[in-house]
């Protein structure tokens, strides 16, 4: 079972249950994950996004157990984020990147986000958006971070772009991939279909026997998802 959403590091607001790598590699394994796309929680505010990308790869390498595969951030609202892109790929030889618009402050209709795509595209590098880390009801006052919607991400082809979104809380309506993790309840996986889904657990955030199970009791076949996953990771 491929996951393709999970963090390490801590959450800004609270401890979490699988904040520690080992832990969290511990469950995963336990669960049946052969492979996890893991991003960092440091990429929320960090604004060293190196050292958030570099941290990630050497946490990846310490404690991942082969399991851990990483994603890393690049924010192009910030001023050279080309070399973060270019160290994500020629550096740290990452398979892809997960972006976070609504934390970095710009929207889907941002020029850096439609300069920075082709770019992706062009080193193979797979770019998954985050469209909502939490529940608006649950966030910090101090905190409030608008949710995103997928359908903004209608632009012409890119020619070789692959692209999927995360935390979606239903299935997109674009031709976009996404995972089931914010995807409410058995019915609701099952409504989604899944032509474009991929499993993504959004562990240690939401618990992850939750998703095995929501996903165990549908009619969604895990094969299909995992297929999904491969044919997006391949180049």
């Amino acid at each position: 079972m491929i996951d393709t959403n999970v963090y390490l590091s801590r959450w800004p607001f609270r401890r979490l249950r699988g904040d520690e790598t080992p832990e969290l590699v511990a469950m995963l394994r336990r669960a049946g994950v052969t492979q996890a796309w893991a991003g960092s929680f440091d990429a929320l505010l960090h604004k060293d996004i190196a050292g958030v990308n570099a941290r990630l790869v050497d946490e990846c390498r310490r404690h991942g157990d082969g399991l851990l595969l990483p994603f890393g951030t690049v924010n192009v609202a910030l001023p050279d984020w080309e070399e973060d892109l270019r160290r994500c790929h020629e550096v740290h030889k990452m398979a892809g990147i997960r972006l976070h618009p609504n934390y970095h402050g710009y929207g889907l209709d941002h020029p850096g986000l439609w300069k920075l795509l082709p770019a992706a595209a062009e080193r193979g590098l797979l770019v998954q958006v985050a469209l909502k880390m939490e529940d608006e009801r649950t966030q910090h006052p101090l905190l409030r971070v608008p949710t995103l919607e997928a359908a903004l991400l209608t632009k012409p082809e890119i020619p070789g772009l692959r692209m999927m979104v995360l935390n979606a809380f239903r299935a997109p309506t674009v031709p976009i991939a996404y995972d089931i993790a914010m995807i409410e309840g058995v019915a609701g996986l099952n409504r989604a279909g899944v032509e474009r889904a991929c499993f993504g657990s959004y562990a240690p955030f939401f618990i992850l026997e939750s998703a095995v199970g929501k996903l165990k009791e549908s009619a969604v076949d895990l094969a299909v998802l995992d297929a999904n996953a491969r044919k997006l990771l391949s180049k």
